[in-house]
């Protein structure tokens, strides 16, 4: 098993530094901090909080889950929790995958965040109780012990659409993630809605199921470009497929925007360097915001519906 001394090889620092990174305190650079949390979560690796929770006889753990490695505000969520904890004097375990199930257990830590679509709604009900509440960020579960913290995607979504309808767009394409996504859900019911309200008819042959990744923008774009026709806008439900989209318009010297515009939805670094139009989340601030909820939960909380925190829209180069 990868140990702390692996985790100060790979990323090329002291042992000490790890170690403060870990114990949250504050004379590690931002920088320094972020890459070994993303080294901890990519290997799998976490300290003995077992053994601590025995000496001690408290459980101040929090276990966060997610799926993927390849998404760039993981990092930024998990900064949010990590620094909430760590005023509060909790510690944080990172895990993904099969040993996502491993760690969500009372017995083992006070409470989880989970960002893991491969955790069932059914097992996420049955683990969560009062001494495992569990906050979600991808779904709503309407359980007393579990609560959402979740963006409002659908009423930014509606105000992006709008303000292309006003811009004087009239042919949309839309390029989805998987159907089974509450973002995905909610961002598509925004869109088309709001294009209904303006009596805008969506041709469906411009929607295109993806699934987040950037080589499925390319993709539904090249598909696109075969039929011969192409929407006016293109709204992406992520950043990521709005990457894959341009790069498949470039290649086949189609302008960006003045043949066809362009939106996406995440706002990460790439997005301001590329100058795409797009939805800001704040990752940061709701990773800090879940962290607050499963506290207050932990001390007794009554889950009061979900928690939405609204996002706003980054104009930039990718619409005319």
């Amino acid at each position: 098993m990868i140990g702390i001394k692996d985790i100060a090889k790979i990323a090329g620092v002291s042992v000490s530094t790890v170690s403060n990174v870990l114990n949250g305190r504050k004379n590690v650079g931002k920088a320094t901090r972020e890459r070994i949390l993303q080294i901890c979560a990519e290997q799998g690796y976490h300290p003995n909080i077992m053994g601590k929770n025995l000496k001690t006889g408290r459980k101040n753990t929090i276990v966060f889950n997610f799926s993927e490695f390849d998404r760039y505000f993981y990092l930024k969520i998990i900064n949010g929790v990590h620094d909430y904890l760590k005023d509060n004097d909790y510690d944080l375990i990172i895990c993904t995958d099969k040993s996502s199930k491993n760690f969500m257990r009372s017995s083992f830590a006070s409470g989880a965040i989970t960002l893991d679509r491969k955790l069932s709604d059914d097992f996420l009900k049955s683990v969560s109780g009062k001494n495992f509440p569990i906050i979600l960020m991808d779904r709503v579960i309407d359980t007393e012990y579990t609560k959402s913290v979740i963006v409002d995607n659908y009423t930014v979504m509606c105000e992006l659409v709008q303000a292309l309808v006003n811009k004087g767009f009239k042919r949309f394409g839309f390029i989805g993630g998987p159907d089974y996504t509450l973002d995905n859900k909610e961002r598509f019911a925004g869109f088309e809605d709001t294009l209904k309200k303006n009596n805008i008819p969506f041709d469906y042959k411009y929607y295109f199921h993806g699934n987040y990744r950037e080589e499925s923008g390319y993709q539904a774009v090249k598909i696109f470009i075969l039929s011969h026709s192409l929407p006016e806008v293109l709204v992406c439900a992520n950043d990521d497929m709005a990457f894959g989209a341009i790069r498949a318009l470039e290649e086949n010297n189609i302008r960006v925007p003045q043949d066809i515009s362009v939106t996406g939805f995440d706002d990460g670094d790439l997005a301001e360097m590329v100058g795409l139009t797009t939805v800001s989340i704040p990752r940061y601030e709701s990773g800090y915001l879940a962290a607050k909820e499963l506290l207050e939960m932990i001390g007794g909380a009554v889950n009061a519906g979900p928690f939405k925190f609204s996002a706003k829209i980054n104009w930039r180069g990718t619409v005319r």
